[in-house]
């Protein structure tokens, strides 16, 4: 009679656990297609055994029913981290493909305005002026070109600021949105040791949601993790303690007061009453796949903007490294140093043809010494019809004259050519410094087109002119040393950039391809599958059925024994 009662127990335990099965067969089912949802997977165990006595031969036992022995959460620890680091690294090219994208549109080659259009109506507007350098149609024709070629610079230039502003945008909307990860995992952290300290349930759902932060985070930047004893995870940020098991070490966006720019640090390893900061990013390595530094959206973004608008003192004169170091690792500071260059190296090339210098020394009525400085070649300049001299020169630096007065001690007069000052850029000839010459735009006739004597040059400011703008002397930058003119310059300009863009695009496609093929694997091990998940159903349900007639069995054998006896 007990047996009979115990049977019914064990009856019981597989109608029990039928159902429990049958509940996470259904739930894996309810979430085939959320996001990061990890399978459940039931395992079964038998109860104690219930000793009856010892044979000769072996024990003698009853069984006592089945319990679950546990509900698997599987996932894969190397699969997650080599997904996180290929995520992170086509993150990575992917933002930068899109800003070298964004850099070309600012030169509006697709559009039909192509800037080269704009440096060839400048040129032959000079071949004009040889028709009749006292034509004031031809002097006014030089002047507006010229006009056109620096609003259109200017433009350019302008817009490559505006998007460097916009990429800071998404630097510091990337940083909170690291900040609010860390915050979740922390909390998830938090919940899932509570939830699993009694060591009877496992978090799953809180498991889930953890998981998939640490996959988006994996999209920001380089994520390293490990999982301790109680349930929370460890997580490196870029190689630094980022969130521990009661703390999230919040990275902070430090704002340049000079260029508005964003830029990471870590506030714990900072002393920011000295001004001494602790970046979050290390660019003094090289970035490279070997050395998994080419990892994050965030450190891209921040990359590819740089720190400062960039002039052709980033560019000029610079050795390979030195640039490849500085200017050259930033895709937004390489256009405009690499713009500005060309501007200043056009602009200067025309005011030395119209305003000519010579090296001479002397000493100045005041004692200063001037050796080997630059003054004004009066025998080989022209000026306008006015007669004033110093000639003029078409493009001034706001900030600056050409030249300044200066009367040596033998009674000569001298103009002195005012050097460019690289610390201001209202005395440098760069596109933020630049204007028209205010007097040539009031009155054409001041252009140089006379000698001394009064006679027009006729072709010969246009013959100095076209030698300048063909002369191969342009280099645009220390990697690509290929002389070339002006127009060579600017499309080797636009193919470099190009070129670029075209690498970073094709990496994170190609990366694109093999993180889905990862995740593939990954889904192999923890995603749903509703063929084999219906399979399961059918099974839980013929055990539930088959414990539910068990039980009528026995039920109906007490039943008999009962009314029998």
């Amino acid at each position: 009679m007990a047996n009979g009662m115990g049977s019914l127990y064990i009856g019981a335990s597989g109608l029990q656990n039928s159902q429990n099965a049958l509940n996470t067969t259904a739930n894996n089912l309810a979430n085939v297609d959320t996001k990061g949802y990890v399978r459940q997977q039931v395992l079964f165990s038998d109860r104690e055994y219930l000793n009856l006595g010892q044979s000769a031969i072996s024990k003698q036992q009853t069984g006592m029913g089945l319990n679950i022995a546990d509900v698997v959460h599987t996932r894969d620890y190397f699969l997650d981290r080599y997904y996180r680091t290929e995520n992170g690294r086509q993150a990575f090219y992917e933002a930068s493909g899109e800003v070298a994208d964004g850099l070309i549109d600012v030169f509006q080659e697709l559009e039909g305005e192509a800037f080269q259009d704009t440096l060839t109506n400048l040129i032959n507007s000079f071949h004009e002026m040889a028709k009749g350098p006292e034509v004031e149609v031809h002097q006014n024709l030089i002047i507006s070109k010229s006009t056109l070629f620096l609003q259109r610079v200017t433009e350019m230039y302008g817009d490559m600021k505006e998007y460097q502003d916009k990429v800071n945008i998404q630097i510091k909307e990337s940083i909170d949105r690291v900040n609010e990860l860390g915050k979740k995992i922390l909390d998830l952290n938090k919940e899932i040791v509570r939830v699993e300290s009694g060591g009877i349930e496992t978090a799953m759902t809180l498991r889930d949601e953890r998981d998939n932060a640490l996959d988006e985070l994996s999209a920001l930047g380089k994520v390293d993790f490990s999982e301790n004893i109680d349930g929370s995870v460890r997580v490196k940020f870029e190689n630094v303690e980022f969130v521990d098991e009661l703390h999230m070490y919040e990275i902070q966006g430090m704002k340049d007061p000079l260029t508005g720019f964003v830029n990471p640090i870590w506030p714990q390893l900072s002393d920011i009453g000295r001004g001494q900061y602790t970046d979050v990013f290390n660019f003094t390595v090289d970035i490279s796949s070997e050395l998994n530094t080419d990892i994050g959206r965030l450190k891209a973004l921040v990359l590819a903007r740089g720190d400062k608008a960039a002039t052709y003192k980033d560019v000029s004169g610079l050795s390979a490294t030195a640039f490849n170091d500085g200017v050259g690792m930033s895709i937004m500071m390489e256009g405009q140093a690499e713009l500005d260059q060309l501007v200043h190296n056009i602009v200067t090339a025309i005011n030395d043809v119209l305003s000519p210098t010579k090296v001479v020394s002397f000493t100045g009525m005041d004692g200063t010494v001037y050796t080997n400085a630059r003054v004004w070649d009066e025998e080989n300049a022209c000026i306008g019809a006015d007669g004033q001299k110093p000639g003029q020169e078409l493009f001034v630096r706001r900030g600056c004259d050409r030249y300044t007065k200066v009367q040596a001690t033998d009674g000569t007069m001298y103009y002195v050519y005012n050097e460019e000052d690289p610390t201001d850029t209202a005395k440098m000839y760069c596109i933020e410094g630049l204007m028209i010459n205010p007097d040539l735009v009031e009155e054409e006739s001041r252009f140089p087109h006379l000698h001394q004597n009064g006679e027009p040059a006729w072709g010969e400011i246009a013959e100095k002119m076209v030698a300048a703008w063909e002369k191969k002397n342009q280099i645009v930058n220390p990697n690509n040393i290929a002389p070339c003119n002006f127009m060579g310059y600017y499309e080797r300009m636009i193919i470099e950039l190009s070129t670029k863009g075209s690498v970073y695009n094709g990496l994170a496609s190609s990366l694109t391809t093999e993180v889905a093929s990862i995740d593939n694997n990954r889904q192999q091990v923890f995603g749903v599958s509703s063929d084999e998940e219906l399979s399961n159903m059918i099974k839980y349900q013929s055990a539930y059925n088959a414990a539910s007639r068990f039980i009528n069995v026995v039920s109906e054998m007490l039943e008999h024994l009962v009314t029998r006896l």
